[in-house]
């Protein structure tokens, strides 16, 4: 599994932002990091979260610690990786037929 390191891509696990991708831009102490999406690219804005709260990814996008989410855009833009961050990582669920 990868570790949580800065520009590591990350999917969401729980609350209103469940299967969305981020990227990490800090880590804050050994429960806790800084990431984001960044909102204008994935819907997630920035915010510290439960590493036990997130599932790395393999994917990783060159940043500098704390970079703000302009940069965090351009990375991902400059990596190719823009569709790959859009796409969700859990289906929504089937609606129920009735």
């Amino acid at each position: 599994m990868p570790s949580m390191e800065v520009g590591r891509v990350c999917v969401k696990l729980s609350g209103r932002e469940t299967g969305k991708k981020c990227v990490v831009v800090d880590v804050v102490d050994k429960n806790f990091v800084l990431v984001t999406g960044p909102k204008s690219v994935t819907g997630v804005r920035r915010r510290r979260t439960n590493v036990d709260h997130l599932e790395p990814t393999p994917e990783l996008v060159e940043l500098k610690k704390g970079a703000p989410d302009e940069d965090v855009e351009k990375a991902i833009t400059k990596g190719k990786k823009t569709k790959y961050m859009k796409e969700d990582a859990m289906p929504t669920r089937p609606q129920a037929a009735s």
